[in-house]
């Protein structure tokens, strides 16, 4: 089973840093595919960035960028210059190869996402 742990949200004022991590259980990030979502109250769930294509949404580009360390179980998400259109729960998310997505943007094993607000 895909657990996926969350941590790091908080509130920041507009221009400030957080650092999200995400650590996985059961697998590395490397057998598979790994991101971060995030919605919005009202919005739809958004990809934000994703650790295998290296894609990043426009939007935060410039100002987030996704890691992981050596042992490859936890990935990072720094977001540098947040603006208050960031305020969202963010949710780290991931796929083996041929499996169903766990984690986008819903309550999966291990963690429900984290809170970020970010005021002006």
């Amino acid at each position: 089973e895909v657990r996926l742990e969350e941590s790091g949200g908080g509130s920041v004022q507009a221009g400030g840093s957080l650092r999200l991590t995400c650590t996985i259980s059961g697998f590395t990030f490397d057998d598979g595919y790994a991101g971060w979502y995030r919605r919005a109250p009202g919005n739809e769930c958004e990809l934000v960035a994703n650790l295998y294509s290296g894609y990043y949404r426009d939007s935060v580009k410039g100002r987030f960028l996704l890691s992981q360390d050596n042992t490859r179980h936890t990935m990072y998400l720094q977001m540098n210059s947040l603006k208050p259109e960031d305020t969202a729960v963010y949710y780290c998310a991931f796929q083996l190869p041929g499996d169903a997505e766990v984690g986008r943007c819903t309550s999966h094993p291990g963690g429900q996402g984290t809170q970020v607000t970010v005021f002006s």
